[in-house]
């Protein structure tokens, strides 16, 4: 209770918070993440989930792609939870400046917050290869096999695949954000996944904060470190 007290603290004293979060915030909206016991890295598949989600396996594979695609990474019925909710709350009162995710289901936005930078992309946001139409994911789910534009081409998710790089403009962005915050809440991340990862060592402040089930690689770095669930977490702020 005590580390809960201090969050609070510097919650109510801060004015420029930035909050950096992974798989674990959307979880609790019964999104499975990649690493947990119950993620998609412990389900059986005729590939892992690293080679699927890859450019390569993408360029060569398209049938197969959506396939797990649809079954695995589109949840058009999920809902925000306490930690979506409370964030947007936080960046109403002019508290929060800034989410930072690495997920791409569009639950922050849904949640209301509006200066979200999307690492990874979105599933909600779809382009024609060829002629560069956009698409949302309700066109997505309405075909079947590989999603064609009315030009023929292959319409892909606008998502950050294995093998690709980050945009650098939503990268830049972030990194600014950081640098200038005064209070970093990290969430719902083990800090595994890299560039994204190595975002937190532009932080300059002293108010850096771990919620997380699990350990992370660096909970030596943090001034203050929960181990539970953020959506729990951040339920006084909803």
């Amino acid at each position: 209770m005590e580390a809960r007290k201090q969050l609070a603290e510097w919650i109510n004293e801060s004015d420029n918070i930035v909050f950096f979060g992974g798989a674990g915030v959307s979880t609790e909206s019964k999104i499975p993440d990649f690493r947990s016991v119950d993620g998609l890295y412990n389900q059986e598949y005729d590939y892992p989930p690293e080679t699927i989600l890859s450019h390569t396996f993408f360029m060569r594979s398209q049938k197969e792609f959506f396939r797990f695609y649809r079954n695995k990474m589109i949840f058009p019925d999920a809902r925000p939870n306490n930690a979506h909710k409370a964030l947007a709350n936080l960046e109403r009162q002019g508290k929060l400046k800034a989410v930072i995710t690495q997920n791409i289901d569009g639950l922050h936005q849904k949640a209301g917050s509006r200066e979200v930078l999307e690492l990874h992309g979105s599933v909600l946001r779809n382009y024609c290869m060829q002629c560069r139409r956009a698409y949302s994911l309700d066109d997505i789910l309405a075909q079947e096999d590989i999603p064609k534009c009315e030009c023929g081409g292959t319409i892909k998710p606008d998502v950050v695949l294995y093998e690709e790089g980050l945009d650098n403009y939503t990268l830049e962005k972030a990194v600014s954000y950081i640098r200038n915050a005064d209070m970093l809440i990290i969430g719902g991340t083990s800090l595994a996944v890299y560039p994204a990862a190595g975002l937190i060592d532009y932080y300059r402040g002293n108010k850096l904060v771990l919620i997380n089930k699990e350990k992370t690689s660096r909970d030596s770095q943090a001034d203050l470190i929960l181990y539970e669930p953020i959506g729990e977490v951040l339920t006084p702020w909803v």
